[in-house]
């Protein structure tokens, strides 16, 4: 009986130790894939990456306190969650406190990936689930972008979350989840007005981010995609933008409140939606109206 039980202890020991060892090597950062690091180190277009910038609201996060110009990336602003606050990192190509000393590859494994330049896991803080859907060249590009912008100097506090948040390592538990199973980035955007719209919204402009409901754990309802949310410091509530939401507005309405912040019935546009609309302003009516046009496809129940 002893010795059966021995075994039996041996057994669920072995068990257990295979579960913890299958499950470190299946929450391991993953980086992005060869073909696409080769890809991203190609050279790229400051201008087109100005404009990714804008539609990916790059400021939002990281804008130095203080600061109206768009293009002083310090980060350090308090974005307060659920979870703890975040404190965005400084992107500013400052060699030190920056990016200034990151590769293009350094750069797509933090978007694309969510793994940071030692190889840990970041926080989707960084909406990173939206940003893997992002062409390879609108990441370089953007990259290449970054680099024009002014170099600030200082580190950002480190962030403040909560118990058992703080576990990094849990971090590639929720990437099983959440993260999207993408074989290989797109080379380049979607160029029809449909397939353009879509890339712009769950891509770059990361519009579910904001505009979905989570569970518990934080990652969004794929089924509720859109519907709308609160908003992630609990003050206010992000509207439904499927057609369902936007039943009264027009392609036209929607391109011309993205721009302006000015909705169909006089109001404007605010919260956290009134640097959304600064930032599109900067970009081309076409993609506007792909934003517009596709919103527009999407069901009430999240499906298009």
């Amino acid at each position: 009986m002893t010795a059966g039980r021995s075994a039996l202890a041996v057994g669920i020991g072995i068990v257990v130790a295979a579960m913890a060892a299958a499950g470190w090597v299946l929450t391991a950062p993953r980086p992005v894939d060869p073909q696409t690091a080769r890809a991203v180190s190609e050279p790229g277009d400051p201008a087109a990456g100005k404009i990714v910038f804008f539609l990916a609201g790059c400021d939002s996060c990281h804008l130095s306190p203080g600061q109206s110009d768009p293009t002083r990336l310090g980060g350090g602003q308090e974005l307060r969650t659920p979870f703890g606050s975040f404190f965005p990192p400084n992107i500013s190509p400052d060699r030190a406190d920056g990016i200034g000393a990151w590769s293009a590859v350094d750069f797509a494994n933090a978007l694309m990936a969510g793994v940071s330049r030692d190889g840990r896991h970041l926080y989707p803080a960084l909406p990173y689930p939206s940003y893997a859907r992002m062409s390879v060249k609108d990441v370089r590009d953007l990259f290449a972008f970054l680099r024009t912008v002014p170099p600030v100097s200082g580190r950002t506090p480190p962030d403040a979350l909560a118990f058992p948040f703080s576990i990094r390592k849990a971090v590639g538990f929720w990437k099983l989840l959440y993260m999207p199973a993408i074989a290989q980035p797109l080379a380049e955007d979607p160029t029809d007005l449909e397939s353009r719209g879509r890339y712009l919204v769950e891509g770059p402009g990361h519009c579910g981010e904001c505009h979905s409901p989570r569970t518990f754990l934080g990652g969004v309802i794929a089924s509720r995609r859109l519907t709308g949310a609160p908003l992630p410091d609990g003050k206010g509530k992000a509207p439904n933008i499927t057609d369902g939401g936007l039943a009264d507005w027009s392609e036209s309405d929607i391109a011309y409140a993205l721009s302006t912040g000015l909705t169909p019935s006089g109001d404007s546009l605010g919260g956290p939606m009134a640097a959304v609309v600064r930032n599109l302003a900067q970009v081309p009516e076409q993609d506007l109206a792909a934003i517009a046009h596709y919103l527009k496809t999407v069901k009430p129940g999240g499906d298009s």
